[in-house]
């Protein structure tokens, strides 16, 4: 069975700014980058991504004031890198956790 691998989005919001998203196989978007005043930056921050994705100690586990369950990659920084999509439930946000783990070391940028 052929995997189909994640892959980057960069996109532009309505103020003109750079960013990134990070799909698996299925289209879904599983993480969104901080916003950026150029395409290299929006790029150079897709590196972080690839490179901070695979550390554990890198995922900032996270619980909204809504009950909802979220996560942010980390650069070795501090600085956030990406943020996930609100969860349900704690173990749906680590299954988020592993699907950026296994797929953000794509090369694929669209």
């Amino acid at each position: 069975m052929l995997r189909v691998l994640g892959w980057y989005e960069l996109r532009r919001n309505d103020k003109g700014q750079f960013y990134f998203v990070l799909k698996v196989g299925n289209g879904e978007v599983i993480l969104i980058g901080e916003f950026h005043e150029s395409r290299v930056a929006a790029e150079a921050e897709i590196a972080l991504a690839q490179k901070n994705s695979p550390v554990d100690e890198r995922y900032d586990r996270k619980e909204a004031i809504n009950g909802k369950f979220y996560f942010n990659l980390k650069g070795a920084s501090g600085k956030i890198i990406g943020t996930s999509q609100m969860y349900t439930s704690s173990i749906e946000r680590d299954k988020g956790i592993a699907a950026v783990k296994a797929n953000a070391a794509t090369l694929t940028i669209k």
